[in-house]
């Protein structure tokens, strides 16, 4: 699964990481929980870029009780295996567990109709998922989350992706969350092709993006496959955003041809921007420019600081893992139960849930890998500070974090990793449109 800043000052990441807090410092912390308040959430979703190539990670497992548990591989067993590529349509589909039982299993497919539901049960025994009958979908990526218990009692979550086989010369356009998804104001079209595409221009001339009151949409490419939309400034609360792909038979390049027609609809909800600011340790929520709440937290250490800059959650989680080799941290840590964690960026950036550290860690000292850590309980308890702000926060809030420093390269979050697209000026975001 994933949990944790998959980017680290001493390389690149690789897979799913978690934010465990290493070597924590005893510091005082202010924590104030607001009265539960009721809100329209989104339906949890995958990540916003396709979550098949987006590694979790960020913390350490010190402090951890009970030793390290089982690994999810071995708790979870997957087929096709992680990361497979031209299955076939005909294949073998299951998600089973040797001993204990599965609590959960979702499967979605992206395709050329977009994000959908795989529906499948788990066998009265508990050990076994497969999908309802029928073949897999050509020209498809799939994504299996599962969280099951051993035969030990240890909780373990799993996710993992695979992709089908498509037809010679077919591309699609793969896009997040699915269709009829409240998001919030700070949402980022975007769309990731199945291929690389040489007519830039003749594939944005066949997609629109569009708000409901109108406002001045743009297009931004990032490389030759992945088309990004969106305003000047964050949507308003209530706007309709509308998706239109007419991609069928649209030529990309050599015996490269579209498949898709289809339009996708977004709601916007309320505005809501929560602001990390790194130095003095604290997450402060704001919606419609009112307080809501302030959190104490920990952040990014100096040598693997948190990214400063405006981001947004691409997805939730209510439990992951985090380890640390995904990301380029090694056995640092490894933890299969991370609760409440939101996605912020495709390199592994999360808020989450931190049962594991100290209290004195929270609002005093920076100890993790570069995720923000919030006070939580294992399993993961609906009025502390992490299950508020889950509870309250949606895909499309705006997240920014402030005076992060330290580590030894740049510390401003990259536009393309995740949707971070708002922090490029309006009049360089339109330069990146093919048909300027």
């Amino acid at each position: 699964m994933t949990g944790g800043d998959m980017r680290s000052a001493k390389g690149p990441a690789h897979g799913p990481a978690t934010d465990l807090e290493r070597n924590p410092a005893p510091g005082r912390a202010r924590t104030r929980v607001p009265r539960p308040r009721t809100a329209r959430t989104a339906r949890t979703v995958l990540t916003t870029l396709v979550a098949a190539l987006l590694p979790v990670g960020c913390g350490s497992s010190d402090g951890l009780p009970g030793g390290r548990p089982p690994s999810p591989e071995e708790v979870i067993r997957v087929v096709p295996h992680d990361g497979a590529h031209g299955v076939g349509t005909g294949g073998r589909f299951e998600v089973r567990v040797p001993a204990g039982r599965l609590e959960r299993v979702e499967v979605l497919r992206t395709g050329d109709a977009g994000r959908q539901r795989v529906t499948g049960r788990i066998s009265r025994d508990g050990l076994t998922w497969r999908p309802a009958p029928g073949e897999l979908a050509p020209g498809s990526r799939y994504t299996v989350d599962a969280v099951a218990r051993d035969g030990a009692g240890h909780r373990a979550a799993r996710h993992t992706t695979f992709t089908t086989s498509a037809p010679p010369g077919a591309f699609v356009g793969f896009f997040t969350p699915e269709d009829h998804t409240t998001v919030g104001t700070g949402m980022i079209v975007s769309l990731e092709f199945s291929r690389p595409i040489a007519d830039r221009a003749a594939v944005e001339r066949a997609v629109t993006v569009s708000g409901r009151p109108a406002v001045e949409v743009a297009a931004h490419w990032f490389g030759n496959q992945r088309l990004d939309f969106r305003p000047r400034a964050r949507w308003e609360p209530g706007t309709d955003i509308s998706l239109d792909l007419r991609l069928q038979g649209v030529k990309a390049g050599p015996d490269a041809y579209g498949t898709q027609r289809k339009t996708i609809h977004y709601h916007v909800g309320r505005d809501q921007i929560t602001t990390v600011d790194a130095a003095r340790h604290t997450l402060t929520v704001r919606r419609g420019g009112r307080v809501l709440a302030t959190f104490p937290v920990t952040a990014g250490d100096a040598e693997n600081p948190t990214y400063n800059g405006k981001m947004v959650i691409l997805e939730r989680r209510s439990v992951t893992r985090m380890n640390g080799r995904t990301v380029g941290f090694g056995g640092d840590y490894n933890i299969p139960d991370v609760p409440h964690a939101m996605r912020l960026t495709r390199s592994g950036t999360f808020v989450h849930g931190n049962y594991w550290a100290r209290p004195g860690i929270f609002g005093g000292t920076n100890t993790s890998h570069g995720c923000v850590g919030l006070k939580d309980v294992k399993g993961g308890g609906r009025d502390t500070p992490a299950g508020w702000l889950f509870r309250h926060s949606i895909v499309g809030d705006t997240v920014q974090v402030r005076h992060s420093r330290g580590g030894r390269r740049g510390n401003t979050v990259a536009p393309d990793n995740g949707l971070g697209g708002w922090n490029i000026p309006w009049e360089r975001w339109k330069r990146g449109s093919a048909l300027r």
